[in-house]
């Protein structure tokens, strides 16, 4: 690969790094026009895949055959049990604050009890474990009870949608949502903000737990993984504002008049896209398929079209159509699961797959085994004086 020089200038600063390259993914890129790719295959193209064979993609970085997967599988459900004394820590967590608190608290603790202190043992382990540990703090902070036993014999997220014990399931519906849901958010290149905070921890030498917990928190504010809880709530509110019988025109009005107004049009606009989220496309055609009356279903239809209308009209917006978020939690709430609280921990559970497996590759395999070095960007000296007063 050829070198590439770059010269930093003053309009290089205080932009959080964008576009600036630091380093290798090895795991998955995004495409401005074409999308999220894992190991070179369009995530697109991947809906019909079971959850191991996705996961043994971006862990190996190729398809594995029937019987290389088989045996990454198994090895998976080893694995996938978490210790008594560890689901007994997470039942005690105070139910106060938002649920990713309790989620981010929830991977500390595993550190402490199923901790290997080995990057590529504690990945596959938290790999395996994870579902069971989104499911107890779930079932715990929303007051279902105890999770029910965990069968990894199931598969990967059979498993998790059957320790979850939510109101009046419908098994069947929520299982395939969640495949689907959990697929679309395992990885989205190395920049992104929760796992370039994971790789900058365990830049540290801090542990494969610690490590995830921090990125954890970079997922959780509503500039990263929060978003989809709120585009779920701005779809909502859009419905309860105009009815179940609202027309595009009308949807594309009330755009107008929040724009009007300097309020947030949620589910819009991508870092790095300059086209629909592929995954966005992919979810309007499972709800199409399978929700299409409900009446979320029918306001999202009509908010893509009409969102994207007014957007485009700004010239300042190069982005103006409909990212993953706008359309992930309307599948959810469509198969059964109304719960935005929880829609983080969904997003967290499958993106701590790519996460781990990037800080594996960070501390045992780049720059031929040797690792990368600790994070240690430079800050330019400013005073005080020269900076605006609060």
């Amino acid at each position: 690969m050829s070198e590439v020089l770059f010269e930093v200038t003053k309009d290089n600063l205080e932009t959080g790094m964008r576009g600036y390259p630091v380093g290798y993914c090895t795991t998955s890129t995004v495409d401005p026009q074409k999308g999220l790719f894992y190991s070179g295959i369009p995530v697109s193209e991947l809906d019909h895949w079971q959850p191991e064979q996705v996961i043994y993609l971006l862990y190996h970085g190729k398809k594995g055959e029937p019987e290389e997967i088989a045996k990454f599988s198994d090895d998976l459900r080893k694995r996938a049990v978490c210790s008594p004394e560890l689901i007994k820590h997470i039942q005690q967590l105070p139910r106060r604050g938002h649920p990713m608190k309790l989620f981010n608290a929830a991977i500390l603790l595993a550190g402490c009890f199923e901790g290997k202190n080995h990057y590529r043992e504690d990945c596959l382990n938290l790999i395996a474990k994870i579902p069971e540990i989104a499911a107890a703090v779930i079932n715990h902070h929303a007051g279902w009870g105890p999770s029910k036993s965990s069968k990894p014999e199931l598969g990967y997220m059979e498993n998790f949608a059957h320790m979850l014990n939510v109101p009046k399931a419908n098994q069947e519906e929520l299982t395939r949502a969640f495949k689907l849901f959990n697929i679309l958010h395992y990885d989205h290149g190395g920049g992104n903000l929760s796992a370039f905070v994971g790789k900058a921890i365990a830049s540290g030498l801090e542990d494969m737990y610690g490590s995830i917990a921090g990125a954890m928190c970079a997922l959780a504010g509503p500039r990263h993984g929060k978003a989809n809880q709120d585009c779920l709530l701005f779809v909502k509110g859009l419905l309860e504002e105009l009815g179940e019988n609202a027309t595009e025109g009308q949807v594309e009005d009330a755009i107008r008049q929040k724009l009007k107004n300097n309020e947030l049009v949620f589910g819009f606009g991508h870092a790095v896209l300059r086209v629909e989220d592929p995954r966005a496309t992919l979810l309007y055609q499972v709800i199409a398929r399978y929700y299409p009356q409900h009446p979320l279903v029918k306001m999202a239809n009509l908010l893509r079209k009409a969102g994207t209308k007014v957007l485009k009209e700004n010239p300042k917006i190069s982005d103006p159509y409909p990212n993953v978020d706008a359309v992930s939690g309307i599948l959810l709430t469509a198969s059964g699961f109304p719960y935005p609280d929880y829609y983080t921990i969904l997003f967290g559970l499958a993106r701590t797959v790519g996460i781990s497996r990037q800080i594996v590759y960070e501390r045992e395999e780049a720059r031929d085994g040797k690792g990368t070095p600790i994070v240690r960007p430079k800050y330019l000296f400013k005073p005080q004086k020269d900076v605006m007063p609060i």
